[in-house]
């Protein structure tokens, strides 16, 4: 065995590798997982802890085992094989590489890689990443039941006149012309994303807006369900009744300043982010809380691709559009950039809030961003200052309990979230997150139903 395989295997299991004593259904699953990411490799004769145990395979087992994959996986798998020795010890080395139309199955059973295990692909996960190997997204196929008529060319001129204003494009005026210019009508039958745009009707996913002063206590409670540009600025006007103001005196002719509690413009590209780049194949609903001292927002449908928190916390972030034509939409209004800026737009605008931070974490259903006041500011910028001091109305008020609200939240947009997850998230340790349950489950807020493993956290008396 060369060094160099040495070197791989000592690395440990990972996105592009697998470790295995010996072959079976784990092996190919591992095969499908790679193909449907990015190709990998598995080592046949070595445990998962890297050590080398050797297998004896006969004159006919190598072909064999290339059979069994070849039935078992559809479209067939045929990677190649290396057969490599240490000691009198063979291992096995079976490598495939990503497949160009995804995805590929086991059993009629789909799999991705993940770190370093293989996740089953959800019934949405499979459609999505057929349309993501096609180049497709969801929102270029033509809406069912659906003609021109449908649409409002009122909405659809001013969508129009604010792409020419931009200067980003130029559409004639023609609303059909424009329209196919822009692939929202296709082959004379029009888009989802034309339907989501500029629809007559109310659409049928909701944006679902709450006022709350605990998990269980909501104060407010809106949902919209409004075309995708209504519904951006109509979420704005709610939060924006809901914030608190300051106001800096400036200058001798006494000029008032307004600072809003939170950054506005941090606020509106969450709030894009959430309506251009969610799941619609998804039934679940955006949703986007208030509380005293942080605001949560939940959009359907996790990460896009390949893209990771990690990568959203750089400043050079790879950008995957999941809707194509809605965010070329928005791109050419000028609501939004085309290549991953957002979250970089976000953390810039956080800059004259120093006690504010954001936060995300991806949940079974999708993904959340939260921004939230952590202490209290005694010194520095001045319009932090006055937005800690005069504006956010007992921001402190108690860190613990703040805490509990925020754990509570996390439990209900995922209920099976562990206490790792839910430490990470809010930045504390996990003794600190085991003592605020302890305490919450004897205040009877929550209960945790179901095995260690595949149980989940039901909270106790909230309002839904």
């Amino acid at each position: 065995m060369t060094q160099n395989l040495q070197n791989i295997i000592a690395q440990g299991e990972s996105e592009t590798l697998e470790l295995k004593s010996s072959f079976g259904d784990e092996v190919i699953v591992s095969l499908v997982s790679f193909a449907n990411t990015k190709g990998g490799t598995v080592y046949i004769g070595v445990s998962d802890k890297g050590e080398i145990k050797g297998i004896s395979v006969g004159k006919e087992t190598i072909q064999n085992w290339l059979n069994e994959i070849k039935a078992k996986t559809q479209p067939s798998i045929i990677p190649s094989v290396d057969v490599f020795e240490e000691n009198d010890k063979q291992v096995i080395c079976i490598r495939v590489n990503e497949f160009p139309v995804k995805p590929l199955s086991f059993k009629g059973r789909y799999y991705k890689r993940v770190g370093n295990s293989n996740h089953q692909l959800s019934a949405n996960e499979i459609t999505d990443m057929n349309l993501q190997s096609l180049q497709l997204s969801w929102d270029a196929y033509p809406a069912q039941n659906t003609t021109f008529e449908d649409l409002d060319f009122t909405k659809v001129k001013k969508f129009i006149d604010k792409v020419n204003a931009t200067g980003r494009f130029y559409l004639s005026g023609n609303p059909e012309e424009d329209l196919k210019k822009l692939k929202l009508i296709n082959n004379e039958k029009v888009s989802n994303a034309a339907m989501l745009l500029f629809t007559k009707e109310d659409v049928i996913y909701n944006v679902h807006l709450g006022r709350f002063k605990t998990p269980s206590m909501i104060i407010d409670d809106k949902m919209l369900r409004l075309p995708l540009f209504e519904a951006v600025e109509e979420t704005m006007k709610y939060m924006v009744s809901h914030f608190k103001f300051a106001f800096e005196i400036t200058g001798k002719t006494t000029q008032r300043t307004e600072i809003p509690e939170y950054p506005l413009d941090a606020v509106r590209e969450l709030v894009l982010n959430a309506i251009v780049h969610r799941d619609y194949m998804s039934p679940a609903d955006i949703q986007i809380k208030i509380f005293d001292n942080y605001i949560s927002f939940f959009n359907p449908g996790k990460l896009h691709q390949s893209l990771t928190i990690a990568d959203l916390n750089t400043n050079s972030y790879p950008a995957f559009a999941r809707n194509k034509l809605i965010s070329e939409a928005f791109y050419l209004t000028g609501d939004i950039e085309k290549y991953g800026s957002g979250f970089l737009r976000v953390r810039k605008a956080l800059l004259q809030y120093p006690t504010m931070k954001m936060t995300q974490i991806e949940t079974a259903g999708g993904f959340m961003v939260t921004l939230l006041y952590t202490q209290q500011k005694t010194s520095g910028n001045q319009v932090a200052d006055n937005v800690t001091e005069n504006v956010t109305d007992n921001v402190t008020e108690n860190v613990t309990e703040s805490r509990s609200s925020r754990i509570l939240d996390l439990m209900i947009t995922t209920p099976s979230i562990t206490t790792e997850q839910i430490a990470k998230t809010l930045k504390v340790t996990k003794r600190t997150i085991l003592r605020d349950i302890e305490k919450m489950k004897i205040d009877r807020q929550i209960e945790y139903v179901g095995s260690a493993k595949g149980g989940h956290w039901k909270v106790i008396n909230v309002e839904q």
